[in-house]
């Protein structure tokens, strides 16, 4: 989403948006999907294939999960960085192209440098502009603004798919922890709306592998309580979880988010009696 509002506002858009996810494709095939191929390049190529950065040109390519590319690879890729041209696999003729280049990865470069599975030089040639894109348990208030934009991307086409959900399945999308981030959230809604059988996404609908872990009654009941002091302790023993499961359980890591000593989280979670085995 971040690389194509880049692309949407910048002054590229007549040209192509053409994403590459690195990950998803093998490495015996990664090349010729990039740079394209000549005739006889290999056994099965009857003609000549345009690659991806053909189809960039004067436009943007986003590579996705770039720390997932081979060494050979990220050669390739400095190249046309920093000459703007390339050569197709089985080819000798240099091929010139205009393409701005915008990469994203969740693997740690410095870490990957260090070990030597990235390129040093690459990495500073990609790092001009670096944006962090925080996790998206990080930013849950996007989750209902993802969820209404994606819901209305995948009705686009079909209008009989428009849906809308729950206040109560909503509240469980921003309890959950999203280990896999956008891209989580963007495979379960398509999922939900294709599998829902109403016109409204229910907290039933929800599959049980979100649910399980999300306890949404401490929320609902929050008002229900008598006195100030039941209800604190209701609300401060859901926070202490919800961000416990944010920071996977690492109790010196949540004890500092909180702003509170270890020992006295400790007293917390054993009073509180919250499980630190849920949401693992």
């Amino acid at each position: 989403l971040v690389a194509r509002q880049l692309f949407a506002q910048s002054m590229r858009t007549d040209g192509q948006f053409v994403e590459v996810n690195c990950a998803a494709i093998p490495e015996e095939l990664i090349e010729s999907e990039l740079f394209g191929y000549e005739k006889g390049a290999f056994t099965g190529a009857v003609g000549k294939k345009s690659g991806k950065f053909d189809m960039a040109d004067g436009g943007t390519i986003f590579l996705d999960e770039i720390g997932d590319m081979s060494l050979n690879t990220q050669a390739k890729i400095l190249r046309i960085l920093q000459e703007q041209s390339f050569v197709r696999v089985g080819g000798n003729k240099t091929i010139k192209v205009d393409v701005r280049v915008i990469a994203a990865t969740n693997r740690d470069l410095l870490l990957m440098i260090k070990e030597g599975s990235f390129r040093e030089d690459l990495y500073f040639r990609l790092n001009v502009i670096p944006l962090v894109v925080p996790p998206l348990r990080e930013r849950l208030e996007d989750i209902p603004v993802l969820v209404d934009y994606f819901i209305d991307e995948f009705s686009r086409e079909d209008v009989r798919l428009k849906k809308t959900i729950a206040d109560k399945a909503m509240k469980l999308l921003n309890l959950y922890h999203w280990p896999g981030n956008v891209r989580e959230l963007k495979n379960l809604i398509e999922r939900l709306i294709i599998m829902s059988p109403g016109n409204i996404i229910g907290i039933d609908d929800i599959p049980t592998d979100i649910k399980k872990g999300v306890d949404l009654e401490p929320v609902d009941d929050l008002f229900s309580y008598d006195n100030i002091k039941d209800a604190r302790e209701n609300f401060e023993s859901l926070f202490i979880d919800k961000k416990l499961r944010e920071n996977d359980n690492n109790i010196s890591k949540t004890a500092k988010t909180l702003g509170m000593e270890r020992s006295h989280l400790h007293k917390k979670i054993k009073a509180y009696k919250i499980d630190l085995k849920k949401g693992r």
